[in-house]
């Protein structure tokens, strides 16, 4: 497994240094869209300190912090790592480049990939039984889909997990996780200039529907 986390480490490297081998046809669009190093660095140590063995991920695109969680998994060397991502859109809107990043580390291995939308994907895999130490959404930001996102992953990520939330401050994502922090137990575990890691509580519990905290 050393030599996998050094393949990773090689890969995440030069993205980073040199950008992804495609683009979209925007500008500066790898930039504004992939989790910038560092804060995948901070991503990598928070689920490494997590000893997590299962991660569910929402949205690939250029496959940044889905290289950070492999690293991770391979740092941890769980008996049966697995690294599930849900990216409807890698093939038609992102030429498969996160995809073949992973690949090109090594990580085909303990990777999934679902392409259907996460409101389908996330039911699926809650029915098969899958449980997840943590998850990191960075999919749609439009807030019903955020909410149901939480909402399955809530089901999905064991009690006492991690659910960490790309672009936490944007009003839609913010709105949603704070349902589920005043009405659910959920607590800020960490905080970056651009994620927020929530801890799910342990025992999970459903609220009495007459105690609704509104948000």
């Amino acid at each position: 497994m050393r030599e996998l986390r050094t393949r990773v480490r090689e890969v995440r490297r030069r993205l980073a240094e040199q950008g992804p081998p495609w683009t979209r046809d925007r500008e500066t669009d790898f930039q504004t869209v992939t989790l910038p190093q560092r804060e995948c660095d901070e991503l990598r140590d928070l689920l490494i300190a997590e000893r997590v063995q299962t991660v569910v991920e929402i949205g690939l695109a250029y496959g940044s912090s889905a290289l950070a969680i492999g690293e991770a998994l391979t740092t941890v060397d769980p008996p049966h790592p697995r690294h599930v991502i849900v990216d409807p859109f890698q093939e038609s809107e992102w030429s498969n480049v996160g995809r073949d990043l992973l690949y090109s580390a090594g990580l085909k291995p303990i990777v999934s990939l679902l392409r259907t939308p996460s409101s389908i994907a996330l039911p699926r895999l809650l029915t098969e039984g899958l449980v997840a130490d943590a998850a990191f959404v960075d999919g749609s930001h439009r807030f019903h889909e955020v909410f149901v996102d939480l909402y399955f992953l809530r089901k999905i990520v064991r009690p006492g997990g991690l659910l960490v939330l790309d672009d936490a401050s944007a009003p839609p994502v913010r709105t949603a996780a704070r349902y589920y922090e005043r009405n659910l137990g959920w607590t800020v575990h960490a905080e970056t200039p651009r994620c927020t890691a929530l801890r799910l509580p342990d025992p999970a519990f459903e609220p009495p529907f007459e105690e609704f905290q509104a948000f």
